[in-house]
């Protein structure tokens, strides 16, 4: 299969597709972390699609680790 011309619709279109997975550099990007630190305190909790060596992390493996990984809000906790 060829890749589709660049301007083409089909190129446009694939572009506005939602992404479903993102490689290790643009998962540390979106948790705003650097690749190093995201592969020692990221990485290991999350499941990887691992094709050769490809990995891709689901988005929603993502989001999991963020809702698991982030602090009650204070007034659940008891604050003020």
């Amino acid at each position: 299969m060829s890749r589709p011309r660049p301007g083409s619709e089909t190129a446009k279109r694939l572009r506005r597709a939602p992404r479903l997975a993102l490689t290790r550099q643009e998962a540390a990007a979106a948790l705003g972390l650097s690749i190093n630190s995201f592969e020692r305190h990221v990485q290991p909790e999350l499941r990887l699609v691992r094709r050769g060596k490809l990995r891709l992390i689901p988005v929603r493996e993502i989001e999991r680790w963020l809702a698991e990984n982030s602090d009650e809000p204070l007034e659940q906790l008891g604050g003020r």
